[in-house]
């Protein structure tokens, strides 16, 4: 009886997840971030090229002219702001899109023209500027500022990308809203009149919601994002408690069989990459770096071999392991794991809906994470500043990551050792109750 409680839970517990996981906003964010990662990994990889290989006052500095360094960086600088400066309309493009093709909706194209138009409707094309040496600031207008389009206005491409979507693609949905003309026109003018009256009255509605905004609060739709949404959230998930707590959660679900990406990943990476945005804009511009944590933060310390630090695991089976079947499965997944690829670890040893296996899976990230958080935090290692793939290596990676520091290479071995024997005694306990269940198997034979 008490086993069937304990199934049941599980399965309750795997429904939940799986209905959370499979929820339309949550799923359209998942593939939208998905989908701009490699501007991100780009704009990391510059920015490391650019502040640390061609850094005027470094190490090149001394073999090349500084001033002909500083005329690469150009080159930098212009890709920084295709992919980091417009983050906020490579999103809501990402979102408009991803929304559509979830909901079924034919006329995608419309829908990232509405959400586009409908950012700018919300953004003030006014900038304030205050030359150096002068108190007074000067407003200009026409100009948009970078940090409504950069990481700092990010939310604002979310929010109107989902809401813009959707309000665009229930309109549509209205047959009495639909221009329907005769004769013989070409297929995209009649897709563009059986639209223009959802697209009119989408753009006019988020007009007048800034509008009222303004009349009303003396604040414009950044303002108010920021304020009421950006903050408050920001510091519950990238705060050291929450973000280990979702990501003990994220773990926890894998061990169910339920990947992370599916509910963790919505909810961590808009905070975690905008974070990583910030200090990434903060390195190039040679200022205090803000964030410890950021998505390559997660991923440098907390997913080495893959979620829960399974190369620690692998390295645990290779050196101590007995069953001859978990050195196979470790021999097929240590490659991939050198990647941060270890589904094969996960459902091949198994670890999912292995108790033994899944207490130290859930463990080695709170563990790893907080120690690389301590160690950032007391400057025993420099901030993570760069975006990378998340398959980079691990010990490459916090060198990449942290802008070329080889102490955090250092600490990443530290805390791959350490993982192995905190992995080590669920091992043997996994092996010893398994080899008695074979052992029962054979006696009932």
């Amino acid at each position: 009886m008490e086993k069937k409680d304990k199934k049941s839970l599980t399965d309750y517990f795997g429904i939940v997840a799986l209905k959370l996981g499979g929820q339309i906003h949550l799923r359209t964010l998942r593939d939208a971030f998905a989908s701009i990662m490699p501007f991100m990994i780009l704009a990391g990889f510059i920015t490391f090229i650019n502040y640390v290989i061609l850094e005027p006052t470094g190490f090149m500095g001394k073999i090349v002219n500084p001033q002909t360094l500083t005329e690469w960086q150009k080159i930098g600088v212009s890709v920084s702001n295709g992919t980091l400066n417009i983050i906020t309309l490579l999103i809501g493009v990402a979102i408009a899109y991803y929304l559509s093709v979830n909901r079924g909706y034919k006329n995608v194209l419309a829908s990232i023209l509405v959400t586009l138009s409908s950012i700018f409707v919300v953004t003030p094309f006014v900038s304030m500027f205050k030359p150096e040496g002068i108190e007074k600031a000067f407003t200009i207008n026409g100009v948009i500022p970078v940090s409504y389009m950069n990481a700092s206005g990010m939310f604002v491409g979310i929010i109107v990308g989902l809401v813009a979507t959707d309000l665009f693609i229930k309109l549509s949905s209205n047959k009495k809203l639909e221009i329907n003309i005769a004769g013989d026109i070409p297929p995209a003018v009649i897709k563009s009149f059986n639209v223009l009256i959802p697209i009119m009255a989408n753009i006019i509605i988020f007009a007048f919601l800034s509008f009222l905004l303004n009349a009303i609060f003396k604040m414009d739709f950044n303002q108010l994002i920021s304020m009421v949404i950006t903050k408050p959230l920001s510091h519950i998930t990238t705060s050291l408690f929450g973000f280990l707590f979702l990501m003990t959660l994220a773990n926890l679900f894998f061990g169910f069989g339920i990947h992370q990406a599916v509910i963790a990943n919505p909810l961590l990476d808009p905070f975690l990459l905008q974070n990583m945005q910030e200090n990434m804009t903060a390195y190039a511009n040679h200022a205090a770096i803000p964030h410890i944590i950021n998505s390559s933060f997660k991923d440098t310390f907390g997913i080495m071999g893959g979620s829960g630090n399974t190369i620690a695991l692998l390295i645990a089976i290779f050196a101590f392991g007995k069953r001859k079947d978990y050195k196979d499965v470790s021999k097929m997944s240590f490659v991939p794991g050198l990647f941060n690829i270890n589904e094969p670890v996960i459902f091949g040893l198994p670890i999912v809906f292995n108790p033994m296996l899944i207490i130290p899976f859930v463990i080695a990230p709170v563990f790893s994470l907080g120690l690389a958080y301590f160690a950032t935090s007391v400057g025993l290692i420099n901030h993570v500043v760069v975006q990378i793939p998340w398959t980079t290596p691990p010990i490459i990676s916090g060198f990449l990551a942290t802008g070329g520091d080889w102490r955090a290479s250092v600490l990443q071995i530290i805390i791959i050792v350490i993982t192995i024997f905190l992995y080590l005694p669920f091992l043997k306990i996994d092996e010893r109750v398994s080899k008695i269940e074979i052992e029962k198997e054979k006696e009932e034979v």
